[in-house]
């Protein structure tokens, strides 16, 4: 059989460009070399497009280095029209053939990638690719309209308030009043930003213009949510296959000791302050209700390939957090964990993903 020639795109102009490079340096390492051609396909932090290393230690997750895709001067070129699916590079040397893609795998985190830009982008070329499409990529990015959307599905969600600067200016006092009334503690939270960046817990009122104007550096629209009592539980969702329901991975669980939060730190810099268990310890009841929340939640949003349901356990049951339509993906991540311990490898978890985007063909 011949290999699958699959572009890895990863890096971007995102705040998360460095865990994207991250999780790119895990698929190098693991992605099954016997079924697949990998063509790597970096983005810098202003937005080219350069060939990169084919190297997996190149993008280790070094908390004193953080990974990322340093302007080389090559430029990778899309094919101009659906006719072709070539891919060109220009170097030094002048315009080289890569040769025709199969499929994209964009390993992007955060918006200009996991947002349904880049897969815009991809469906006007014609490319197959592997994930959300561009609606819900774009649902799933911002926190706003994830929640609207769920809630419309009848799923439970947090209380919040969603604001901008110029909503604020307007009528301060309105803005405190709805504020003020989700109680405290309330997390800020850019609306369109993953990883808990630009993410801070206010426990006192006078923590909460600090707060905003750390969520509005990442977005200029950020939600005031209400905090929620109750553990952190997650699992991860995959397209099923011929039409069939999407599949639900076993439940993991962030179970934080020593931190405010599960933060940025405490995902990808090794603080500590935060245990993973994978398996979660919960009833049988509780994962089947669990599971059926997540399968639900990714039908609300019209979802493709892969997503990270995250919710919070509660006295009254669950209420779901987030919804990531691009999950952290290295080796150690919740994602994978979850899956490893249903039953399906990082390498095998990697080649489902990429024959279920091929499958699915350009959209």
């Amino acid at each position: 059989m011949d290999k699958l020639r699959v572009v890895l795109l990863f890096g971007g102009r995102s705040s998360e460009h460095s865990i994207s490079c991250a999780t790119a340096g895990g698929v190098l390492g693991a992605i099954d070399r016997s079924r697949f051609e990998v063509i790597p396909v970096g983005i810098t932090r202003d937005g080219a497009y350069i060939l990169e290393t084919d190297d997996p230690a190149r993008f280790a997750l070094d908390p004193a280095h953080l990974p990322e895709v340093v302007d080389n001067g090559t430029r990778v070129h899309w094919p101009e029209s659906t006719a072709s699916r070539e891919l060109t590079v220009t170097d030094a040397s002048g315009t080289r053939s890569l040769g025709d893609v199969d499929v994209v795998f964009p390993i992007l985190h955060g918006r200009f990638g996991e947002d349904g830009t880049i897969q815009g982008l991809l469906e006007l070329v014609g490319l197959p690719y592997v994930g959300n499409g561009v609606l819900a990529s774009s649902l799933g990015m911002d926190k706003h309209f994830t929640k609207t959307v769920l809630e419309g599905a009848g799923i439970p969600v947090a209380p919040w308030v969603t604001v901008t600067r110029a909503a604020l200016a307007a009528d301060p006092e309105l803005w405190q009043r709805r504020t003020r009334s989700l109680g405290l503690p309330v997390f800020v939270k850019p609306a369109r930003a993953g990883s808990s960046v630009g993410v801070t817990k206010v426990s006192d009122w006078a923590e909460l213009d600090a707060a905003l104007d750390v969520a509005f550096a990442e977005d200029g629209s950020v939600l005031i949510e209400s905090g929620v009592v109750g553990r952190e539980i997650e699992c991860a969702v995959l397209e099923g296959r011929d039409g069939t329901a999407p599949r639900v991975s076993v439940a993991g669980e962030v179970v934080v000791t020593g931190r405010e939060f599960y933060d940025f730190e405490a995902k990808y810099l090794d603080a500590p302050g935060v245990e993973l268990v994978c398996p979660a310890d919960l009833g049988d009841g509780e994962l089947f209700e669990l599971q059926r929340i997540a399968r639900r939640a990714f039908e609300a949003i019209g979802g493709q390939g892969l997503a990270r349901v995250d919710v919070f356990l509660t006295d009254e049951g669950f209420v779901v957090n987030e919804l990531n339509t691009m999950p952290g993906f290295t080796p150690i991540s919740m994602f994978p964990t979850c899956w490893l311990n249903s039953g399906l490898s990082y390498p095998e978890l990697i080649t489902e993903l990429i024959e279920v985007g091929f499958a699915t063909g350009p959209r």
